[in-house]
């Protein structure tokens, strides 16, 4: 199995910035895809932002310009460095980790972190 633990969330003043980290262990074998997810009240999970295997990284409209996500392989760790935050960007954020695990045969594995609370403060 493969565990995710995220941290950094907490509470900004509108402007200013968090980092967020997703540590990952257990079974991994590779990892095709990193994404960032949130949820805000009464509202759907969204992607916020993902990084592929090959480096790609893709953002939702909303965030683009404000927030860069990354990553660490050797230590299978997932950053999203979030600067200019607005109110709307209020939410819990979920990472998430896709991939195949060790041993035969191979399986894939599609891993949730706990969730970490953001609030802006406008």
């Amino acid at each position: 199995q493969v565990q995710l633990v995220e941290s950094g969330g907490g509470l900004v003043q509108a402007g200013g910035s968090l980092r967020l980290s997703c540590a990952a262990s257990g079974n991994i074998f590779s990892i095709n895809a990193m994404g960032w997810y949130r949820q805000a009240p009464g509202k759907q999970r969204e992607l916020v932002a993902v990084i592929l295997s090959g480096g790609t990284t893709n953002y939702a409209d909303s965030v683009k310009g404000r927030f860069t996500i990354s990553r660490d392989y050797a230590k299978n760790t997932m950053y999203l460095q979030m600067n200019g935050l607005m109110a709307e960007d209020t939410a819990v954020y979920y990472c998430n980790f896709r991939g195949r695990s060790g041993g035969i045969p191979a399986r894939t594995y599609d891993a949730w972190g706990q969730g970490t609370l953001v609030t802006v403060s406008s």
